[in-house]
């Protein structure tokens, strides 16, 4: 059963989902039931909950804050919760995504499993070596489980606290298992595309073809860059091309995936091939675009095929701020994007920013306010928002080690006091939900029973704070969300390797923040 912590609409519209679930059901071997909070497929064996020959449970997860919906949807299905209550005849549980690639240690003692990294190669190895153990005893399927590439099982590891409480090490707890497990980094000549176009999609009918993976600009803050590493483009005429092709036999709406599409080095091909008359009733949008190469063009041609609006990210209004976060991007480049989305034809930009960055002053959100008003008048007409969010630490990147900025909740409302009355759209993100996505981002396996006990409570604020409250034996809240750690801590994600060492990313902060 391949699980989502969310509703079919949102789970549905997920392309990691999507191809995780379309890589089991390719196989012979696989007989793959797909299951969301409101809805799933017939269990394996009809009725109702787990069904008889269940074996495996799996999850993706995408958003932090998901984390205790695993919990419920394990209860729903009649599984222990904690992997240490799991018998024989219980399913292996697994998991993957972003969230847990980057640190799964606040969710491993609810996972047998955890699959670090892109699932093309890592999922097949998966299942073939559960394939050729499943007669096996649990233990001795999860140890010869712990042998994969990038299979990583939590409860062959323990964590080694000093007296102060101090993480000192996270090791394996018998011979023979990998003292690290590597992140797994696909290299193929294709990326994923849609396997299911559904008008019930939180998009409705779109076919999504990511275009990029990864990203070259190495913002210092940024997990879907640094944390998927190294940047990939599959070719236009093998990749692209063929993908686009087969998704608009069935649907006339294309979204272009990436953390940066435009940097593709063929995207402008690409472009001019979906400028042709035969693609007259398509409609193409993109996700977010680099400022910098936002041409009169590329917005022709997105207008011309029904996109409304550009994306572009660009942090912080000020230069400085810029600078420190490595977004290579100047005050006139962001001019030039808003003057040629408007040249193009587009009606709307959408711009992304953040408030609580390391170093950041009042004086610099100022000069976020101070853009955006500029904008307005520079394009009179083109309909301007700003969405910004608090910086969170991630794991795996150089901001690792700063914690969340108190100042950031006042920075926001600074922002809105700014930009609301001018008829600016500002949406920001809730400072409140960015502590508590620090604190699952930032801990270690201590945090799970507070995850158990906040379930119930989990979409208020109230109920995570009261949980953390009264766990046993936590590092004081101040310390794991707000703290600025030294680099020679010990990380509770230490043993996992990402695609870059720790003293590069160590070296990478130093050059940041000076």
């Amino acid at each position: 059963m391949l699980a989502f912590p969310s509703t079919y609409t949102v789970g549905i519209t997920s392309l990691g989902y999507q191809v995780v679930w379309a890589t089991l059901a390719q196989r012979s071997d696989v007989d793959v039931r797909r299951l969301f909070t409101d809805q799933g497929d017939p269990p394996h064996g009809g009725g109702r909950g787990r069904g008889p020959n269940l074996d495996l449970f799996g999850l993706s997860l995408s958003w932090e804050l998901d984390g205790p919906v695993l919990l419920d949807l394990l209860e729903q299905q009649r599984i222990p919760i904690w992997g240490s209550e799991r018998g024989d005849n219980d399913p292996i549980v697994f998991g993957g995504g972003p969230v847990l690639t980057a640190n799964p240690e606040p969710l491993a003692p609810f996972l047998d499993v955890v699959l670090l990294g892109d699932g093309e190669l890592l999922l097949p190895a998966f299942l073939d070596a559960l394939q050729e153990h499943r007669t096996a005893p649990r233990q001795e399927r999860l140890r010869r489980l712990a042998q994969v590439p990038g299979v990583y099982v939590p409860s062959l590891y323990a964590p080694r606290y000093g007296s102060d409480g101090q993480l000192l090490a996270t090791e394996p707890t018998e011979a023979g298992i990998p003292a690290t497990v590597a992140k797994q980094t696909w290299r193929g000549n294709t990326l994923s595309h849609s396997t299911v176009i559904t008008p019930e999609a939180a998009w409705p009918s779109i076919h999504m073809v990511e275009v990029v993976r990864s990203c070259p600009e190495l913002c210092r803050f940024c997990l879907a860059s640094y944390l998927t590493l190294p940047f990939r483009t599959p070719s236009l005429d093998d990749g692209l091309i063929p993908a686009v092709e087969k998704g608009l036999t069935a649907t006339q709406r294309l979204g272009l995936l990436g953390a940066s599409v435009t940097q593709h080095p063929q995207f402008g091909d690409l472009l001019t091939w979906l400028n042709n008359d035969r693609f007259d009733g398509t409609r193409v949008s993109v996700s977010s675009v680099r400022a910098s190469t936002v041409t009169p063009e590329l917005a022709q041609i997105l207008a011309k095929r029904g996109s409304k609006s550009l994306t572009i990210a660009i942090e912080s209004g000020s230069e400085r701020m810029r600078q420190v976060v490595n977004k290579k991007l100047s005050t006139e480049e962001i001019y030039a994007a808003a003057r040629y989305a408007k040249e193009g034809g587009l009606t709307g930009l959408k711009l992304y920013g953040m408030a609580g960055l390391p170093t950041e002053e009042e004086a610099d959100v100022e000069a976020t306010a101070e853009l955006l008003l500029a904008l307005k008048k520079a394009t009179p007409g083109l309909r301007l928002s700003l969405g910004v969010s608090t910086f969170v630490p991630k794991a795996h990147t150089p901001f690792q080690w700063q914690g969340v900025r108190p100042e950031a909740e006042k920075r926001l409302k600074l922002l809105g006091k700014r930009l609301k009355p001018k008829g600016i759209d500002l949406r920001p993100e809730s400072y409140g939900w960015s502590v508590i996505q620090a604190l699952l981002s930032r801990s270690d396996r201590r945090l799970a029973p507070v995850i158990a006990a906040a379930r119930g409570n989990h979409e208020s604020l109230g109920g995570w704070k009261k949980a953390y409250r009264e766990g046993v034996d936590l590092p004081a809240w101040e310390e794991v969300v707000h703290g600025s750690w030294e680099p020679s801590r010990v990380l509770p994600w230490e043993h996992l390797e990402g695609p870059l060492p720790k003293s590069t990313l160590a070296k990478h902060q130093s050059e940041a923040l000076g």
